[in-house]
């Protein structure tokens, strides 16, 4: 393993090149459950500098991560090579929840692709970037991404959106506050 002083131009292109990325959080108590999800979907990802990244947050089943990013901050990002020559990057560091209400909100939203059911913007101070060889990653081919999120969140419409991330995105598994929705947007 050999850690970095930032994220490179070497580590950049590596980073921006993969399909999919893991996202890895925990609540402070002891007995919370440790958190990891698998992200992906052209254009929700972003390298802001060199040591910040930032991803776009679309409504899924669970509100984990931004539960944990409100609790404590503390994020790891996983990328594996599964073409090409192996490799790991991990990215330690901070996260913050933005929403479509934050005003900062506006200043990264335009770096990704337009995708439905947008819940919020995690944005990662990144403190420690490292790599390592991935010889165990297997080699796998990549199709094409899903459709089946962006069909979902269009199915559903503005007010289902809102409707399901009040009933569904809350709070934690562990009960910690997550999003904090109001009324049907338009």
């Amino acid at each position: 393993m050999k850690v970095h002083e930032a994220i490179d131009g070497r580590l950049r292109t590596f980073i921006e090149k993969q399909h999919v990325f893991f996202v890895a959080t925990a609540p402070l108590a002891a007995d919370g459950h440790v958190n990891l999800s698998p992200k992906g979907l052209g254009g929700t990802f972003a390298v802001l500098d060199e040591h910040t990244v930032a991803y776009l947050d679309l409504t899924g089943s669970g509100a984990e991560t931004v539960a944990h990013l409100r609790e404590n901050g503390r994020v790891t990002l996983l990328f594996c090579a599964f073409e090409g020559p192996p490799n790991i990057v991990r990215l330690h560091g901070t996260g913050r929840y933005l929403t479509p209400a934050d005003t900062e909100f506006a200043s990264h939203v335009g770096r990704f692709d337009n995708h439905p059911g947008i819940r919020g913007i995690v944005v990662v101070d990144v403190a420690r970037v490292s790599d390592s060889c991935g010889y165990a990653v297997p080699l796998m081919t990549y199709e094409g991404d899903r459709d089946l999120l962006t069909s979902w969140a269009d199915n559903r419409g503005p007010d289902g959106i809102a409707t399901y991330q009040r009933t569904r995105n809350a709070s934690s598994i562990d009960g910690l506050p997550a999003l904090e929705v109001g009324a049907p947007r338009d």
